[in-house]
């Protein structure tokens, strides 16, 4: 018997051992219910936590299911703590509900009223929560043994709460219908893939919640379904006036919605119809210490909000979107990592995971392109390694990501590439503007206006530009089908989103079928490579593994 490619510690990390034939079926095994933390060359560490195990509860999975997982691939036996600790935090998911009943006392009227209560079969559960500092507060005097009166302002507040002391809540009180609001989908030559139909029945049966797909394997079209299959009208949250354009175009193709029917709400246009486009900047923004545009969120009676990479939620959001609990609530992303550590408030305010295909299943079924991926090493030159030396501590990063090697191996990549399109993709815009220049390349960045920004792209779509030198304002929502390369030379210190996302830019399917390439440019022996191992995670995770190249090998 073969002995399998997992060692469970009773820590509750899990170590892989990649080169093992099993590795990747346990990778994508692992990653429903668990993390990964480190991922050097031949051992990767995973740690199951009990946000994972949640996620994994909401999504249908049993702790059964996962024990079955570990026991199948570990190379022994699994230790009984852990196992006994799997169950157990899997089994307080749902002990508490959160409902609607009729308020005692009126239930003999014609429209009895009701109040949100919560009720666990378990009255010492239900004591032990009640009695806690920051959830007594929320609820009212006990009912009877099984039931306490919620607050009507606080359900978000006590989901928060209540993720936070161990008990997660399975929200059962329902939604507001919203304004109905015809949308129905245009299948006009194409239909809905078999992992986005998933996805919509996933989102309809628990009415909130996250859907977790690749970049390019069509989050907005699951969201333009799940509209549709709602019917009423819409408020989507976007990161930027760009992808709220994108959002247009594509419901304008996808469903039976005119150019009437779509409104704008951005820096640029401030316009509320049936279906409403709003950026979070426009949301956050302030005029004299208040949020003026939040009155947006009750402009309408809105049946679905939808947030657009919900990865990305500013925090002014979570607080707006605690009073939303009674809307339908729809978070589309590729990736729930959080670098603020905020997936507690995800899961808690817009709803745990509903769907999530992995990244690999996709690219199989010919959804995605295939990537391959390369950590490129560079040298200093002598004078930039006697500054990094001497630098501050909050000052080294910069100076080893922007590295002046870095530009002629940009330039040696872009030859190994002939006719190719080129995202150059970097954090700092000094550093920006001079490979632009080097290159001979247009720039983009947030200060370029968004009708130039949308000029430049389209030039780039169409072959007219073949190179694009761009800072994080590509990172999300832009769709750039034709990339088939990224250099990044610099990044947001060790972000394992970002890294996600500027590989999602490649992953649209080439009409040759060729595999798109994604270069990272690392300053050897620097913090840039140390950051560079955090970054990698999540795509390792995912399955995707680096090559290590040294600069001379180009």
């Amino acid at each position: 018997m073969t002995l399998g490619p997992l060692i469970v510690q009773s820590d509750h990390t899990v170590l892989l051992e990649v080169a093992h034939p099993d590795a990747e079926d346990a990778r994508h095994a692992l990653a429903v219910f668990a993390e990964l933390e480190r991922a050097p060359e031949h051992i990767h560490t995973y740690r199951i936590t009990r946000l994972g195990l949640w996620n994994a509860r909401a999504a249908g999975h049993t702790s059964e299911e996962i024990l079955e997982t570990l026991n199948r691939y570990a190379k022994f036996p699994v230790p009984s703590g852990v196992a006994n600790e799997i169950a157990d935090t899997m089994r307080r998911y749902g002990r508490l509900t959160i409902e609607r009943a009729p308020v005692p006392g009126d239930a003999a009227a014609e429209e009895a009223p009701t109040q949100l209560v919560l009720r666990s079969e378990d009255p010492m559960v239900l004591r032990e929560v009640a009695s806690a500092k920051k959830i007594a507060p929320l609820l009212g005097n006990r009912i009877d043994e099984h039931t306490f009166p919620v607050e009507a302002w606080a359900r978000g507040e006590l989901k928060q709460q209540l993720v936070a002391r161990g008990w997660p809540a399975e929200d059962l009180a329902g939604y507001r219908a919203g304004e109905p609001y015809d949308i129905s989908l245009a299948e006009d030559g194409w239909e809905l893939r078999d992992y986005q139909a998933k996805a919509v029945e996933a989102f309809q049966r628990g009415g909130s919640g996250v859907v977790v797909l690749p970049c390019g394997a069509g989050k907005t079209i699951v969201g333009a379904a799940s509209m549709a299959a709602v019917g009423a009208k819409t408020l989507i949250l976007v990161t930027n006036a760009v992808s709220a354009r994108q959002w247009r175009d594509e419901l304008l193709r996808r469903t039976s919605l005119t150019e009437d029917e779509i409104g704008e709400y951005s820096g640029q246009v401030k316009e509320v119809k049936p279906v409403t486009i709003a950026t979070y900047q426009i949301l956050t923004s302030r005029r004299k210490g208040e949020y003026a545009h939040l009155s947006l969120l009750d402009a309408e009676d809105w049946g679905v909000i939808v947030y657009d990479e919900v990865h990305l939620l500013p925090a002014p959001v979570f607080k707006l979107t605690a009073d939303l609990q009674a809307r339908r609530r729809l978070g589309l992303t590729a990736t729930l990592v959080r670098e603020d550590g905020r997936e507690g408030d995800v899961f808690s305010l817009i709803g745990p995971k509903r769907y999530d295909a992995a990244w690999k299943d996709i690219e199989a079924q010919g959804f995605i392109a295939p990537a391959a991926c390369f950590e490129v090493r560079v040298d200093f030159g002598e004078a930039e390694r006697m500054d990094y030396a001497v630098a501050e501590d909050q000052d080294r990063y910069r100076i080893a990501s922007s590295a002046l090697v870095k530009q002629p191996i940009a330039r040696r990549i872009i030859d190994r590439h002939p006719g190719e399109s080129v995202l150059v993709i970097g954090q700092y815009i000094d550093q920006l503007e001079s490979m632009a220049e080097a290159l001979g390349a247009p720039l983009i960045t947030g200060q370029t206006p968004v009708d130039e920004r949308e000029q430049l792209f389209q030039a780039f779509r169409s072959g007219a530009e073949k190179i694009l030198v761009v800072s994080k304002v590509a990172n999300f929502s832009v769709d750039l089908p034709d990339a088939s390369v990224a250099i990044q030379i610099s990044g947001s210190f060790g972000s394992r989103q970002e890294e996600a996302q500027r590989l999602g830019r490649l992953l649209r399917p080439k009409a040759n079928g060729a595999t798109a390439s994604f270069y990272t440019l690392i300053t050897r022996d620097t913090v840039d490579q140390d950051f560079a191992q955090n970054r990698q995670r999540f795509l390792a995770e995912q399955g995707y593994s680096y090559t290590i190249l040294d600069a001379d090998q180009l």
